[in-house]
């Protein structure tokens, strides 16, 4: 299945979650956002968010700094 990631456009399993390709990217630890086709995604469904052929998703993660 294709699909885009912040621009980038990739190839996914079928059954992949919201929540399977965050883990699968390894960002590591911190807060971020995800949006599909232009709807943000609450961070509750991510497990549950099952991604779909030619999906756009854009991630945002919050970086602390001082």
């Amino acid at each position: 299945m294709h699909i885009v990631v912040n621009g980038e456009p990739r190839e996914v399993n079928t059954a992949l979650t919201v929540a399977d390709l965050l883990a699968g990217l390894a960002l590591g630890p911190g807060k971020r956002a995800v949006e599909c086709n232009g709807r943000m995604i609450p961070g509750s469904q991510y497990p549950e968010y099952r991604l779909g052929e030619g999906d756009v998703i854009e991630i945002i993660q919050a970086v602390g700094g001082g």
